[in-house]
């Protein structure tokens, strides 16, 4: 499994980026990085699953994103890393199918406090996701202080982040993977298109967003 780079590909640079709380001592920060000019048989690649949203005061809060698969493709996840700021108490990632009556049955990918060492984690089964499933993930997140917290980039701001690294066989055109929103009458999901090129899926996250209305996912896993 290799991530495609450079040439005709959309990934023009590599960048490093090291976040620092405080001040350390001598840094040896890096990363070794193995490459090859001959094809591989699987393509690589991540998902990025990130909700905006408001964190109220002394609340526990919810942050859910889902998005259907468009393409006639198989997904192979194969290892996921979670990411909240200090407020965060569970990070998860699922597949959810429908059955015959309705019902939506979810298939746990991983799960992860963002507490712990921040870490890409394996996923420890064979899973495949096909055209038609849906990728969720959720993020808990409880504020025990008397101020609000809103989604954002600063220390001083709250994530929900969840990412999906993946392999699909061959180089195939990646075209959209869609954001699910309200279903329309005829029980389809009225969708926008996330573009696999960009790969990321976003919600607005609560109080504008969630899974039961916005969605209309049933048999939600309890927290």
């Amino acid at each position: 499994v290799g991530f495609k780079v450079g040439g005709q590909t959309n990934i023009q640079y590599l960048v490093l980026q090291v976040h620092y709380k405080g001040q350390l001592g001598p840094d040896y920060s890096g990363l070794s990085i193995e490459s090859t000019v001959e094809p591989l048989t699987k393509r690589a690649s991540t998902l990025l699953m990130v909700t905006g949203g408001k964190l109220p005061p002394n609340k526990r809060e919810t942050f859910e994103t889902a998005c259907i698969v468009d393409e006639d493709i198989e997904i192979h996840p194969f290892a996921f890393r979670t990411h909240t700021h200090r407020h965060g108490e569970m990070v998860s990632g699922w597949v959810v199918r429908e059955n015959e009556f309705g019902q939506n049955v979810w298939e746990l990918i991983g799960e992860r406090s963002p507490l712990l060492p921040q870490m890409f984690q394996s996923v420890n089964k064979n899973i495949t996701i096909r055209q038609g499933d849906v990728v969720a993930a959720r993020c808990v997140l409880n504020n025990k202080e008397d101020k609000e917290f809103t989604m954002g980039n600063t220390s001083d701001d709250e994530m929900c982040n969840y990412y999906l690294m993946y392999w699909v066989l061959g180089d195939p055109k990646l075209n959209g993977i869609s954001s699910s929103t309200r279903k329309a009458s005829d029980g389809v999901f009225d969708t926008r298109i996330v573009s696999f090129r960009d790969n990321t899926c976003y919600s607005p996250g609560p109080p504008e967003y969630h899974w039961t209305s916005e969605a209309e996912l049933n048999n939600i896993p309890k927290v």
